[in-house]
């Protein structure tokens, strides 16, 4: 079986993009899977890539196994989401080294506070807490990490 390939998503798969997001989101237990969310999920998602984010799926024969939005101007990793039936099998790693191959020398991110399983994966990845700060439009505290390739001078 061959691995899932990264490319560019297409607008007529924002819907099933949204989909991913979403399943995945719930995948934490820190909200219900409904109707409201999938559709905040899919407005948002046409409102940043409108906004300069760089969208790309991870593509298992036709099947969005993951997405991955990079704001490619900022360094900003903005989300990175796979599938539950694709996590534990080295999607979320492959994913991240394609943000580092688009974004080599530095990437910051933000990740709610309460997904603990998030943050501490990304800190074995490299990353560095900076700080915590709410997030006005969902009241989640947000953590926000940095990752700058080694022998970069600060």
């Amino acid at each position: 079986m061959s691995a899932p390939i990264i490319r560019p998503a297409r607008t007529d798969e924002y819907d099933e993009v949204a989909r991913v997001w979403m399943d995945s989101w719930v995948s934490t237990g820190l909200e219900d899977a409904s109707n409201y969310l999938l559709a905040n999920l899919r407005a948002r998602l046409r409102r940043e890539v409108e906004n300069g984010w760089s969208l790309f799926v991870a593509d298992d024969r036709r099947t969005i196994a993951a997405m991955l939005a990079l704001r490619l101007s900022d360094g900003c990793l903005g989300q990175l989401f796979v599938a539950p039936d694709y996590q534990g099998k080295g999607l979320g790693e492959r994913l991240l080294a394609f943000a580092r191959e688009c974004m080599p020398n530095e990437i910051w991110l933000r990740c709610v506070r309460e997904n603990e399983k998030a943050w501490r994966w990304y800190e074995r990845e490299g990353f560095v807490f900076e700080k915590e700060e709410v997030k006005p439009e969902t009241g989640f505290m947000m953590k926000t990490y940095r990752w700058k390739k080694q022998g970069d001078v600060q």
